[in-house]
């Protein structure tokens, strides 16, 4: 083992697991927390998908019901957060990420935008689509022949279901833009769980501007099919764009590509890692002499690096799962539009993209963009709603520490909800907010340099060196305050992977250490005094 029996306690990674779940056990045996269970855990969402499915078109007050809907969400997520708990340790942090993530989200759609109105997405033109198409169109004519219209278009609708058209398997034929369908049913499930799913917007007329614009020929296709249901968006191209995928072998290769070197270095991280008390927790221990340097700069340096390694490359693996899911197995025969490989854009932008715009780059099309969208319509909003001029620097300001702001308020949530000792607001939430002011200091710095004529006169390799240096002295400084609170919640005491060959071959920390990782009892059934306090415990 690392440490002697003599060491003081814990003596190994396991002893802090242990001790996790025995006090998550007596807490739900006292009623000092409750277990978070499923199916439960899904009457939140579900009631908002129940809201979803319902049209609300020539029904005012149940177009303001999504208010109340909204304040469902947000009610349900504030008690799993405040009192729920989960015993797995990553479980418990993704726990609190989801509650606030929720809210977050289904604020963008429901009080930024009306879900209904608001969106479109692509899908192809035959089917029952085709149908709701043409019900739209007649809608949009008000005369004296609208409702007769209506009445012979609804019957088209329906004579669709009868015969067989309904669902994304059954269409074919040109894209076009569909706004929120009427009929059938099946459709509109699978427009409102589309929505739901897809936080980047591919697809849909929200789309991240870091990714590329659908190909050229379904732009062709969209223009001329849509009519006059065209929803706002753009089709601008900038070089700090993600990059569409050209073919399926391509798109297949390289996400497997992904997983696998994921899963290998999530291994070598998950090994290294419990070679040191830091990683169990113990922020304060020292690790072994004959370990790691005992420089307090480089553990600076070297703890952050293993955090930020194992968040992107957890992240980027599971990222990569669904285009070889969607693409791979299911194909477009199966899914529709779903599965087309422009639908599934990288999640991760080229490195040098941080050497050109620094933190700003960093944040902003580096790291993966998945809650861009919602991050930036709160913003927004306040900024359609008082005037601003939304290209000002006090606009600018306000989007940027909102954003920042709602980021912290995610992986504070997040660490509220683990097993360890952390400080959400004091250790996360500081950590994003200070990510807010390196980029106004940052910006605010190269317009000044720009304006002294500075921009032209320094060559490229220093101003790259002097932007990869400051970016990296900004989070040696404060990086610290996210990556403590992740290691004293027990997030890094989660197992990536089912097996490994580096402690299969007897590299790991711990002489229980071997191939087989994960744990039998992740998921068990949890018995209550009631059948609603029963359920999966994860």
């Amino acid at each position: 083992m690392l440490f002697k029996p003599s060491d003081s306690w814990p003596r190994s990674h396991y002893d802090v697991i242990d001790y996790y779940h025995q006090h998550y056990d007596e807490a739900i045996a006292s009623g000092e927390d409750q277990p978070f269970l499923y199916p439960w855990a899904l009457l939140g969402p579900l009631g908002v998908i129940i809201y979803l499915l319902i049209p609300h078109e020539n029904r005012p007050w149940l177009k303001k019901c999504r208010y109340l809907a909204f304040a469902w969400i947000t009610s349900f997520a504030t008690y799993t957060t405040a009192y729920l708990r989960a015993r797995e340790l990553v479980s418990a942090l993704v726990l609190g990420l989801l509650c606030a993530w929720s809210v977050i989200w289904f604020g963008a759609i429901l009080v930024c935008n009306d879900a209904q109105t608001d969106f479109m997405r692509i899908e192809r033109t035959t089917g029952v689509f085709g149908s709701d198409s043409r019900l739209r169109k007649d809608r949009s004519r008000v005369n004296g022949n609208t409702e007769s219209k209506v009445k012979d278009t609804r019957h088209d609708a329906v004579a669709d279901v009868v015969n067989g058209h309904a669902g994304p398997r059954d269409r074919h034929g040109e894209f076009a833009w569909q706004p929120y369908p009427l009929t059938p049913f099946v459709e509109r499930l699978d427009w409102v769980l589309d929505l739901l799913s897809s936080f980047r917007g591919v697809g849909w007329n929200f789309r991240n501007s870091n990714i590329s614009p659908p190909p050229k020929p379904i732009q062709e296709q969209l223009r001329a099919n849509s009519g006059s249901m065209v929803p706002k968006h753009s089709y601008k191209t900038h070089p700090g764009q993600m990059k569409l995928y050209t073919s399926r072998e391509k798109l297949l290769k390289d996400n497997a590509w992904k997983v696998f070197k994921g899963y290998m270095i999530l291994d070598a991280l998950k090994t290294a890692m419990m070679y040191d008390p830091y990683f169990w927790g113990q922020i304060d221990r020292a690790p072994p002499s004959t370990y790691l340097p005992q420089n307090p700069v480089f553990r600076n340096i070297y703890h952050p690096a293993l955090t930020m390694f194992g968040i992107q490359y957890a992240l980027q693996s599971i990222f990569a799962l669904a285009p070889l899911i969607l693409c791979g197995l299911l194909t477009p025969s199966f899914l529709g539009a779903r599965a087309e490989i422009w639908s599934h854009p990288p999640t991760w932008g080229p490195y040098s993209i941080v050497l050109e715009q620094g933190l700003a780059g960093w944040w902003g099309n580096w790291w993966h963009q998945t809650f861009r969208f919602a991050f930036s319509e709160p913003s927004r909003k306040i900024i359609e709603a008082t005037g601003m001029n939304r290209k000002s620097p006090a606009a600018k300001a306000l989007q940027l520490f909102i954003a920042f702001f709602l980021s912290g308020v995610i992986h504070a949530s997040g660490v509220y909800t683990c097993a360890g000792p952390t400080h959400p607001i004091t250790g996360s939430m500081t950590f994003f907010l200070l990510q807010a002011v390196g980029i106004f200091v940052e910006t605010t710095l190269t317009e000044s340099a720009r304006s002294a004529g500075l921009d032209q006169k320094i060559p490229a390799w220093i101003k790259k060196s002097w932007t990869f240096l400051y970016v990296h002295v900004w989070f040696y400084y404060t990086a610290h305050l996210l990556c403590d609170d992740f290691a004293k919640g027990g997030v890094w005491l989660f197992e990536p992977v089912p097996i490994s060959l580096l402690r299969g071959m007897g590299l790991g920390a711990d002489e229980r250490d071997g191939w087989w990782c994960w744990n039998a009892r992740f998921a068990r059934w949890h018995r209550g005094d009631t059948w609603w306090n029963s359920g999966l415990a994860l």
